[in-house]
């Protein structure tokens, strides 16, 4: 079953003005779906309200399970299962486990990360992203609304509004989306 949607679309031709406008549309009450930009612009996930990444979080717990995983792997072989007299230095000898324990938390917490990053991001494999507008990646700075999220503004309102606050221009677009 597949629904159409109709978005609002915002295009900007500074960086500047595009975060002036997203200030002001928030305030005025207009939500914002997302922003695109053809580069990292400075302050604009405070400004849009979108709330700190807990990634290293995830990153931090991938690389602890990396280290236990490789203390575990060399105390189990090298204590316990397979003891060797290496130069008469203990069994258990914890400096010389450092290289393998700090390669495995390296390993472990980077493809954690790419794997969470991709699952939250919904950018796994046959996962397909809408293009609001192909010069977004280009030169041009663009925000999207929804309009069924802003039902308290008509559609020429929430125009005016977005024209007002410094867009070069206004588009609607209509997306098909499957369910």
């Amino acid at each position: 079953m597949s629904e159409v949607k109709s978005y609002l679309v915002g295009v900007f031709d500074d960086d500047d003005v595009l975060l002036g406008a997203i200030k002001t549309l928030r305030e005025k009450g207009a939500k914002i779906l997302e922003a695109f930009t053809p580069f990292p612009v400075h302050g604009i996930d405070p400004a849009l309200g979108i709330k700190r990444s807990r990634l290293p979080q995830a990153a931090f717990i991938f690389g602890a399970t990396g280290t236990t995983c490789a203390l575990t792997l060399q105390i189990a072989t090298l204590g316990f299962d397979w003891p060797m007299n290496i130069g008469g230095k203990p069994n258990l000898a914890f400096p010389a486990f450092i290289p393998v324990s700090f390669e495995l938390t390296v390993l472990f917490a980077a493809l954690g990360m790419v794997g969470t990053f991709l699952l939250a991001s919904g950018l796994g494999p046959g996962s397909q992203k809408t293009v609001f507008d192909p010069r977004s990646s280009d030169d041009k700075f663009v925000l999207v609304f929804d309009l069924d999220k802003n039902s308290q503004f008509t559609t020429e309102q929430l125009t005016q509004m977005i024209k007002e606050s410094g867009a070069s221009e206004v588009n609607i677009k209509d997306i098909v989306e499957k369910h």
